[in-house]
């Protein structure tokens, strides 16, 4: 195959041939359970670390293990002519945790059932991983002048706490003219989509304690506090639990409001409140107004409870008031906020209204503006219509990739993104999958932005 040669039956032709590989690679990843956030499987995480290495090596290419504080980085490269533009790939192999009662197959074993491949991590992130990593197999086949270098990270999901110390301290071995990210997710199946804005996050906890002990609530009960009440309370003063509207002053000061363009991009992304129910199994929503549901998903800031701690929570009732409790929750930052001043604003509210109460910070992650001119995006354009014969909408990601900014701010290049998820893929999800579709589009895609930026 040559440059000349890669068009897209070619390319069809390609990933037909190396299909069984992308199923064997993606089954070996998927069968290590890299779950970044259980300290039980570090070793599982350094075995999925070395297996990325050796697959880069069998491949032809260069790979190395790029430790850090925490969970080690993987740098794979093909060529190193100083002469030739770089381009670097960005994805993460830690996943989530699987103990999900709803999964129907066993989650660290891959299965195949036709075109869809099931197990966590297929789709988030390893499967995007792999179709960017034999679109550059089919580029190098085809003698592309681009060195291409892929930086897999296995700590994304716990909030890339060592990666950018990681960066800093390897810098001399990450420079590099752009960087495209395969993680994110389209809106619906046929419509490519790309964001151009990530929302951050700030997490928190709210904790207080009232006695030393469970008290009888018929010896207590009207006289002693009764912290989850409380903690109720504080909640409900922070956040309409039927809107979703933030109540705090000054909350959307900063908020960044998405533009006419922006929302008539929106608007012909293909979004309908209808797939976006199903593909997520929402039983209700606060809204049925398309634009209204996309503008609260990603262009506006939500503050969430993700759990309360607290009280008796076995069979049946026991009478007693809790000494103790605890909420859990986190923002969705938009465009021009920042994590230190919303925390700010959050331990502000607490300590003036409710003194008792504790605000514990926990990781953040800063929400990024992405690009949405130049070359570069114009090849991941060429490249989403050229692979999957459509042409991508620019709209925003809802969840965060802490990475992205961090790579923007110390290797001091710009991030784009060419994700190849489905919402019906399941991010994050019991039954996670992914789809011989998305991957040898993504393959072909992939191949054609590669040799697009190699004349930029």
């Amino acid at each position: 195959m040559d440059a000349q040669a890669l068009t897209r039956d070619a390319l069809t032709a390609f990933a037909q041939a190396n299909r069984q590989a992308f199923e064997a690679e993606l089954r070996t990843l998927v069968e290590i359970p890299s779950v970044s956030n259980d300290p039980e499987r570090a070793g599982d995480i350094r075995r999925c670390a070395e297996a990325a290495v050796d697959l880069f090596r069998r491949n032809g290419g260069e790979a190395v293990i790029l430790e850090t504080t925490g969970n080690p980085l993987v740098l794979g490269r093909f060529g190193e002519d100083p002469a030739l533009p770089t381009v670097t790939v960005y994805n993460h192999l830690d996943v989530q945790p699987a103990n999900e009662p709803e999964w129907t197959t066993a989650p660290f074993q891959m299965e195949i059932d036709g075109d869809t491949y099931k197990g966590r991590g297929t789709t988030d992130d390893k499967g995007p991983a792999l179709a960017a990593f034999f679109g550059c197999l089919a580029a190098r086949a085809a003698g592309v002048p681009l060195n291409i270098r892929f930086l897999w990270e296995l700590e994304e999901e716990i909030g890339s706490p060592s990666f950018q110390g990681g960066l800093e301290k390897h810098r001399d071995l990450l420079g590099t003219d752009a960087i495209v990210v395969s993680d994110t997710v389209w809106i619906t199946r046929g419509k490519p989509s790309t964001p151009a804005g990530l929302r951050g996050l700030k997490g928190f906890r709210l904790t207080l304690e009232t006695a030393g002990h469970d008290l009888h609530s018929g010896v207590v009960g009207g006289a002693a506090r009764n912290p989850l009440t409380e903690l109720m309370s504080v909640v409900a003063a922070m956040v309409d639990g039927h809107t979703g509207k933030v109540k705090i002053p000054h909350f959307y000061r900063k908020v960044a409001k998405p533009s006419r363009k922006e929302l008539k991009e929106w608007a012909r992304s293909g979004f309908t409140v209808e797939t976006f129910r199903k593909d997520h199994e929402i039983h209700s929503l606060r809204t049925d107004h398309p634009l209204k549901v996309m503008k609260r998903i990603w262009g506006k800031p939500t503050m969430e409870v993700h759990g309360v701690v607290g009280g008796y929570t076995g069979p049946g009732i026991k009478s007693a008031v809790p000494p103790r409790a605890e909420v859990k929750m986190s923002c969705r930052l938009v465009p021009d906020m920042d994590e230190a001043s919303t925390f700010e604003l959050i331990r502000n509210f607490v300590a003036t209204h409710f003194p008792d109460v504790v605000v514990h910070e926990e990781h953040g992650l800063a929400p990024f503006k992405g690009h949405v001119t130049g070359p570069y995006a114009e090849a991941v354009k060429d490249a989403y219509a050229f692979a999957f014969g459509a042409p991508c909408c620019f709209t925003r990601e809802g969840g965060s990739i802490g990475a992205v900014k961090t790579m923007e701010d110390v290797l001091g290049c710009e991030v784009y993104f060419l994700g190849l998820s489905l919402p019906s893929h399941g991010y994050h999800a019991p039954n996670e999958n992914f789809d011989w579709e998305q991957a040898s589009g993504g393959i072909a895609a992939f191949a054609r932005y590669f040799q697009t930026v190699s004349g930029i």
